[in-house]
């Protein structure tokens, strides 16, 4: 790296690590080092040895594993190279984190949420750029879009689209005339909760009836109530989408604890059996789901992608698949609720 700048969130700021491993293999030991090359602006300092006393810790851990015969459950990078996502994530980093941090709007930690959405923004971008290399992008969407920065980001980059959420957050106004007019507080009622006699009540100028043009990019990054309804409606618009799951509801909006899928070994964590459950639902309603786990600065982390289909659109009917899956009855008055912040959304 050339600068500091360019460091990525969870790397220290230096110009360059030198990993060196010696070995003896008379006495069958071995010791590991870390090497720092430091920037001008940036000398040695407690916290570069304290990052550096925790690189070590990692080694030493990972190399136990391995000498236990560990198997590594989680993988990354499967569908988009590291190196590629971390260019575009430094040449945004460089651009925008600054100004974002500066002006944050919010009272949430300022640095957590840049540098996340920053590394969720790179990946979009080159999954797209693999997605629709010879077509034209449709554009997207992201629903329960939250402090909005993400749709910031991607507009600033020159990408067509819009996000939704039901409360109106500060940082709206603070991203400026721009972004603010791409974001709506919209309460998202899908079209299939209703009956043809009552197909008028998804009209109204705070409700969204959650079909979009077709092909249209579905984002739906830690949404909470919308996350197991995404596959769903991606499937009633004929659009890809790509959710990251957070907390865990049912189809109704209320709170839901997914159960541990068929088969674990052990047992799952919460967020392991949510990811589980929320794959089953798009997979259920047709869609191959493709995984990755992102590099944010968070544990919650599944990139769960449906860009190809497994069934033909026509072979699901969407009511009838919510309702065996639970159904959905109280979700209008449970959307209702994040509209004044008597249900938690981010």
């Amino acid at each position: 790296m050339s600068s500091p700048d360019e460091s990525p969130f969870y790397h220290p700021k230096v110009h360059g690590i030198a990993f060196q491993h010696t070995f003896n293999p008379g006495t069958q030991d071995g010791k590991i080092a870390i090497h720092y090359s430091f920037f001008d602006s940036e000398p040695r300092s407690q916290i570069l040895e304290r990052t550096a006393g925790h690189l070590l810790a990692a080694l030493y851990k990972h190399g136990q594993g391995t000498a236990a015969g560990y198997v590594k459950k989680v993988h990354h990078d499967t569908i988009i190279p590291q190196a590629t996502v971390q260019n575009t994530y430094a040449r945004l980093k460089a651009k925008y984190a600054k100004t974002l941090i500066d002006n944050w709007g919010e009272v949430t930690d300022p640095e957590k949420h840049v540098f996340e959405d920053l590394n969720i923004a790179a990946f979009l971008i080159e999954l797209w750029a693999d997605t629709y290399k010879d077509i034209e992008f449709p554009g997207y969407v992201d629903i329960g879009c939250g402090n909005g920065l993400l749709v910031h980001i991607l507009s600033e980059e020159g990408y067509t689209g819009w996000g939704f959420d039901a409360r109106e957050r500060k940082s709206w106004s603070v991203f400026g005339p721009k972004t603010r007019e791409k974001l709506q507080e919209l309460v998202l009622i899908p079209s299939i909760l209703y009956s043809e006699s009552n197909e008028n009540q998804t009209s109204g100028p705070n409700i969204h009836d959650g079909t979009f043009p077709k092909g249209t990019f579905i984002i739906s990054n830690h949404a909470d109530e919308l996350t197991p309804w995404t596959p769903i409606l991606a499937s009633i618009s004929r659009s890809p989408f790509m959710m990251i799951p957070c907390c865990s509801h049912a189809l109704s909006g209320a709170r839901y604890r997914a159960p541990p899928p068929k088969g674990s070994e052990g047992t799952p964590s919460a967020y392991a059996s949510l990811v589980a459950w929320v794959v089953g639902l798009a997979e259920g309603c047709g869609w191959e789901v493709e995984k990755e786990w992102l590099r944010i600065p968070s544990t919650r982390n599944a990139a769960l992608i449906g860009r190809r289909r497994k069934l033909d659109y026509g072979e699901i009917d969407a009511r009838e698949f919510v309702d065996a899956n639970g159904g959905a009855a109280g979700w209008k008055e449970n959307a209702m609720k994040l509209v004044t912040g008597k249900a938690k959304n981010h």
